[in-house]
């Protein structure tokens, strides 16, 4: 076992999670294709474009925006990494918008009448789930926070002779 992990890099259920995803985006891509293969090709280029173009450099402008706005602050206390609790509930709303843009930015006519639906309800509600995510983060972060400067403080406080020690 310690070989196959010198040489693979991780355990052996690793190694057969990562062929199981393997075979199942195959099958996937496979039924795909027989199905549509000329939509199926244009929107795996279309995606990796639009990926690699336009939202790589914008998410990455971003996220280097505010580093660089918020990593100017005096340190006079413990530091907590924040920058996570602002990437994931960003990337998480990203994401949904994404998905469901069209319906978001109204501009599918088809769903209201498969969903039952109007085209209003789904901004308010993407920006509803926004605030939760990003209010889940603050408050993660400021328990994270809370629990650093306790460590802090314990760690400053010297003991009081006669306590904690046996005679």
């Amino acid at each position: 076992m310690p070989r196959f992990v010198r040489w693979y890099g991780s355990g052996p259920l690793h190694l057969l999670v990562l062929i199981a995803s393997f075979a199942l985006t195959g099958y996937a891509m496979v039924r795909l294709f027989d199905v549509q293969p000329l939509e199926a090709a244009l929107w795996f280029v279309g995606a990796a474009l639009l990926h690699d173009l336009i939202l790589l450099p914008l998410y990455s402008l971003a996220d280097l925006s505010a580093l660089s706005v918020l990593r100017h602050r005096t340190a006079d206390g413990p530091t907590v990494p924040w920058i996570d609790h602002l990437r994931v509930p960003a990337f998480l709303s990203g994401l949904l918008l994404l998905v469901w843009f069209p319906l978001i930015l109204r501009l599918a006519s088809p769903y209201p009448g498969a969903t039952g639906l109007s085209d209003d309800v789904y901004l308010g509600r993407w920006l509803a789930i926004t605030g939760v995510l990003f209010a889940a983060s603050a408050i993660a972060f400021a328990l994270r926070l809370r629990r650093a400067r306790r460590a802090d403080r314990a760690a400053q406080t010297p003991p009081v002779p006669g306590h904690g020690t046996t005679p």
